[in-house]
């Protein structure tokens, strides 16, 4: 009887693993043909830019009935995020014509553009967001962008100026000069052309830049003062202006762009940390020393920051073919290999988050029961000598940086621009997705043709430490979307 039992238990394991299979592959491989997928893709495009979009934009998620809406933090209906959301979705829309060269698809990337354009600053540069109703503006401020306990403080206060944050900036003017050169049409080349001189306009006389411009100084808290006007090198935002003056110089010819990368590069060199800390911090002040930023980014010398900068500096050498870019890289990873405190898989090594800069010692921080001024919470940061650091880390692939720059390190002069070509150019086509993530993201769209899924989102009482709670709505997320519709791109591009 016991082993009628278990056949009968392998039987109902087979049948629950068949049904699961069904549902994940309904659509058999032999129907999985181009023209499913670019019906598919169609279908998703025209849903997302009709019915989910508002004037062109996007935000970051939506609840699947629309009652909730999120950029990096709650957002309005009239909102759109230009802050990974907006350009993405545009130079997306925009491949997809290139791909497919249906009409449709380029409508959709004009119609992001008008959007941005719209909500550009007059001086060239972008906010994070976009809003088409400016008289509920500050009643949002006050009563959601600020509530959260700690972190996101560049929500509580609306300098009306524009960032390099989080590409926000770099990423609209890199959409606007692709679209340009896909249509030629003057009615791009002026935003286009007005957001690179925003950037140049913005970049200090040493080669850095601010995090916001126009320069501000009127938002000190929390017994700090403004940071906007800081030299910032924080979420890459050095690096991704200086990616988008590379691009635009190749693209426009404009020497201007050329020489203001360069300057930026130059500034990476100098704001290098001395010779028994070679790192680099997130943000300096005038003096080019590691400074407060918000309250929970001390000033410190920032590992992924660290990683990035040697990463760009390396580039830049490919690029330009100037083994200057070059120097401060050996004395950075020595120190990493000094300072690291874990080895990981892969020659990955686990190292703090910050380090201090006068004892080169990992930092920690508590966060302490009292509260600012304005009411939110404050930090405590100190030096730690504790084994096993039991504060923040992050991982480095310092195994491929050192491969790489000792490849580079050996190229032969005249060279360097062929390797850069290689690494950095955007390749025409795809790699061909494997057909069953293809079915998978076929087999799991809803009515409408699009994926809804749980999406992790912000609430007034998020913070920005990791073991904070997050809230999950059933809704679409746009990064989602845009990770599907590229590998169906792939799918079509690699199809006969």
């Amino acid at each position: 009887m016991s082993e009628l039992k278990k056949f009968y238990k392998i039987v109902v394991v087979l049948l629950m693993f068949l049904n699961s299979f069904i549902a994940i592959y309904g659509q058999s491989a032999e129907s999985l043909t181009k023209e499913n997928v670019l019906s598919v893709v169609r279908k998703a495009s025209d849903y997302i830019a009709n019915v989910v979009s508002y004037k062109g934009g996007y935000l970051h998620s939506y609840a699947e009935d629309f009652s909730e809406q999120y950029g990096e933090v709650p957002a309005r209906k009239t909102q759109i995020w230009v802050q990974s959301s907006t350009p993405q979705m545009g130079d997306l829309f925009l491949d997809l014509y290139k791909v497919t060269g249906d009409k449709v698809y380029l409508e959709y990337a004009k119609k992001v553009a008008g959007a941005l354009i719209y909500g550009q600053h007059p001086l060239g540069g972008w906010h994070y967001f976009i809003d088409f109703d400016k008289r509920g503006l500050n009643e949002w401020y006050s009563s959601v962008a600020s509530q959260f306990i700690r972190g996101y403080e560049e929500f509580r206060y609306y300098y009306g100026n524009c960032t390099f944050d989080d590409n926000v900036t770099q990423g609209a003017t890199a959409f606007l000069l692709h679209l340009y050169k896909e249509t030629l049409d003057p009615a791009y080349f002026v935003p286009m052309n007005k957001a690179l001189s925003f950037i140049l306009m913005a970049q200090y006389p040493n080669g850095g830049w601010p995090q916001r411009y126009p320069l501000r100084y009127d938002y000190s808290h929390d017994g700090f003062d403004d940071y906007t006007s800081n030299y910032t090198l924080n979420d890459d935002a050095m690096n991704n202006t200086i990616n988008v003056l590379i691009e635009a110089y190749e693209e426009l010819g404009n020497e201007e762009y050329l020489e203001a990368a360069r300057r930026g590069g130059d500034f990476l060199i100098i704001a290098q940390g001395p010779e028994q800390l070679p790192a680099w911090s997130e943000q300096y002040d005038m003096n080019i020393q590691p400074d407060w930023a918000r309250t929970h980014e001390p000033p410190a010398f920032g590992i992924r920051q660290t990683a990035h900068t040697v990463e760009m500096l390396m580039k830049l050498f490919l690029f330009t073919g100037d083994k200057r870019y070059l120097r401060p890289v050996p004395a950075t990873l020595k120190w990493m290999e000094s300072s690291k405190l874990k080895v990981l898989e892969n020659g990955v090594y686990e190292m703090a988050r910050y380090y201090d800069p006068k004892t080169n010692l990992p930092i920690d921080f508590d966060i302490l029961e009292e509260k600012s001024r304005e009411g939110y919470t404050t930090f405590h940061y100190f030096a730690s000598d504790k084994k096993p650091f039991p504060g923040r880390t992050q991982n480095v692939d310092f195994t491929r940086l050192k491969n790489d720059f000792e490849r580079f390190s050996k190229i032969e002069s005249g060279k360097e621009k062929e390797w850069y070509n290689k690494i950095y150019k955007k390749q025409v086509l795809s790699s061909k997705p494997n057909n069953n993530s293809i079915l998978q993201i076929l087999n799991s769209r809803n009515e409408n043709g699009i994926w809804i899924e749980n999406v992790s989102v912000q609430d007034v009482k998020l913070t920005m430490i990791k073991d904070d709670n997050r809230k999950e709505i059933r809704g679409i997320s746009i990064k989602t979307f845009m990770n599907n519709m590229s590998k169906l791109m792939g799918y079509i591009q690699n199809s006969k």
